[in-house]
C-alpha cells in the first residue's frame, strides 16, 4: 500500500480532545488506502515542564539522564494516540525510538540520525497493522542509551521516516494553515503560499521563520521528501496547506517569495584589528570553539587608520544571536589575552534585528537589492550590515524599525498578489 507520514506538533496533541481530532485525520488517510506512520511530539508545554524538573533536581545534570527524562513526553503522546486509534477501530500500535530502532549518534540532546532499519515496522504492516505511531524527538545511541535530537526534533524525525520508507508525502500538522509570505501578525497582507521550493524554505527557516525546523528542511531537500504544512484545527483535503517541494515542481516562482525576520540578533564590532593574513581565523576560530553562531560578517577600514599607516588596521563587525553575546565577549577577551588577536575595543549592539527577502527567482532577476534598499530608505531605515546569497538578501537594522521594514518590503515586492 502507499505510505504517508503524518506529524503532529505539541499544540495538535495538547489534550485528549486534540489527540482524538488528530486521530480522526489519520483514520481518514487509512480509509483512503494509505498505511500511515504517525510522528508525535509531547503535549504542549510538557517538554518545558520536564526540562524544569531536571534543572531543579540537579544543576550539573548527566546529559544521558536528561535525555531519558525529557524524551518521556513523546512516549506518553504516542501511547495515547495508539489507544485512540484502536478505539476507532484502526489497527495501530505505538513505538518508542529504541523499539524501531532509530539509530543516532551519541551526542545527547543534539543527536543526529545514523539510520532507521525498516524490518520491524515492515513486519507489522505485513501483519495487518495500518498505523505505526512513533515517539518523535528521540533515538538510540550506539551504547544503548536514549538520545534526543534538540528542539524541533520531531519535524526531523518525520522527514527521516519519510525518506527511509519512501513515503508519498510527509504532512506536518501544526497550528497554522501553511507557509505565508511573511508573518501574518505583522502584516494583514501576508499571503499563504500554495508551493515553495526547498531552498526557499531552508533560507526562511534559518532566517527566523519558525514553521519548520531547519534540520528537517535540510533533510527533506537532500532526500527529495515532499513536505506539506497544514493546520490540525481545520478540515483539510489534498489541496490544503503549503507544499514544500523541488524547484522543478513549481512552474514559475516570483522573484521574491517571502520576507523573514529575527528579533534576537546582536552586532559585535572589534575596533582596530590588525589588517594582516590570518587575523580573521584568529577571531572566528575561538568563537567557533566557544559555540558562538556567527552570521553576517563585514570588514571595514578603521577610522584609526588616520592615526596609523593607511591599511594597517581594520574594524571587524559580525552578528550573533543575542543570547550568545556574553559568550562571544569572553571568547574574544581570552583570545586577546592569549595573543591570538589584538583589538582596541569590543562594541556590542543588542538592539538590532535581521530582515531578509528570499526567492529562487532572484537567481535570474536584476534590481532586487535596489528595490529592497530603496524601500528601506523611503522609510528612513538605516542599514547597518548587509549579507547576500544566491537567493536571499539580509540586512541588520535597528530593532525598533523591524516591523516597519517587513511591511515595507512585503509591499515593495508585491507579495500580497498571487
Amino acid at each position: 500500500m502507499p505510505l504517508l507520514v503524518m506529524k503532529f506538533g505539541g499544540t495538535s496533541v495538547a489534550d485528549l480532545d486534540r489527540i482524538r481530532n488528530a486521530a480522526g485525520k489519520v483514520q481518514r488517510e487509512v480509509e483512503r488506502g494509505y498505511d500511515v506512520i504517525v510522528i508525535v511530539s509531547a503535549m504542549s508545554g510538557k517538554t518545558n515542564e520536564l526540562v524544569g524538573w531536571v534543572e531543579q533536581t540537579s544543576a550539573m545534570f548527566d546529559a544521558r539522564e536528561y535525555d531519558a527524562v525529557v524524551s518521556s513526553g513523546e512516549n506518553v503522546t504516542a501511547g495515547l494516540m495508539a489507544l485512540t486509534l484502536q478505539d476507532m477501530g484502526v489497527p495501530a500500535r505505538s513505538w518508542q525510538g529504541w523499539q524501531v530502532p532509530i539509530n543516532t549518534t551519541a551526542v545527547h540532546s543534539a543527536a543526529r540520525f545514523v539510520d532507521i532499519p525498516r524490518a520491524n515496522l515492515d513486519q507489522k504492516f505485513a501483519e495487518g497493522f495500518r498505523v505505526a505511531v512513533i515517539a518523535g524527538f528521540q533515538g538510540l545511541a550506539p551504547d544503548g542509551r536514549i538520545t534526543t535530537l534538540g528542539r524541533g526534533g520531531s519535524d526531523t524525525t518525520a522527514v527521516a521516516f519519510a525518506a527511509a520508507f519512501g513515503a508519498e508525502r510527509c504532512d506536518i500538522y501544526t497550528d497554522v494553515d501553511g507557509i505565508y509570505t511573511t508573518d501574518p501578525r505583522i502584516t494583514s497582507k501576508a499571503r499563504k503560499l500554495d508551493r515553495i521550493a526547498f531552498e526557499e524554505m531552508l533560507e526562511l527557516s534559518s532566517l527566523g521563520a519558525k514553521v519548520l525546523q531547519t534540520r528537517s528542511v535540510e533533510l527533506a531537500m537532500r532526500f527529495k521528501v515532499r513536505l506539506r504544512v497544514l493546520s490540525s484545527f481545520e478540515d483539510t483535503d489534498e489541496n490544503s496547506g503549503t507544499l514544500v517541494c523541488d524547484e522543478g515542481e513549481i512552474m514559475e516562482s516570483k522573484v521574491v517569495n517571502g520576507v523573514a525576520y529575527s528579533r534576537e540578533e546582536a552586532k559585535i564590532t572589534l575596533v582596530t584589528v590588525e589588517d594582516r593574513p590570518g587575523v580573521s581565523a584568529g577571531i572566528f576560530a575561538p568563537l567557533a570553539e566557544a559555540g558562538v553562531n556567527v552570521d553576517m560578517i563585514v570588514q571595514n577600514i578603521s577610522e584609526k587608520n588616520f592615526e596609523h599607516h593607511k591599511g594597517s588596521v581594520t574594524d571587524m563587525t559580525f552578528s550573533v544571536p543575542i543570547n550568545q553575546v556574553e559568550r562571544a565577549k569572553r571568547a574574544m577577551e581570552e583570545a586577546r589575552a592569549a595573543g591570538t588577536v589584538a583589538y582596541d575595543e569590543l562594541i556590542a549592539d543588542t538592539e538590532v534585528a535581521k530582515v531578509s527577502v528570499v526567492g529562487i527567482g532572484m537567481r535570474s532577476a536584476a534590481g532586487v537589492a535596489a528595490t529592497m534598499f530603496k524601500a528601506l530608505a523611503d522609510e528612513n531605515i538605516n542599514i547597518k550590515v548587509i549579507a547576500t546569497s544566491e537567493i536571499k538578501i539580509s540586512v541588520l537594522i535597528d530593532r525598533k524599525y523591524m516591523e516597519l521594514a517587513v511591511q515595507a518590503l512585503h509591499d515593495a515586492f508585491g507579495l500580497e498578489a498571487a
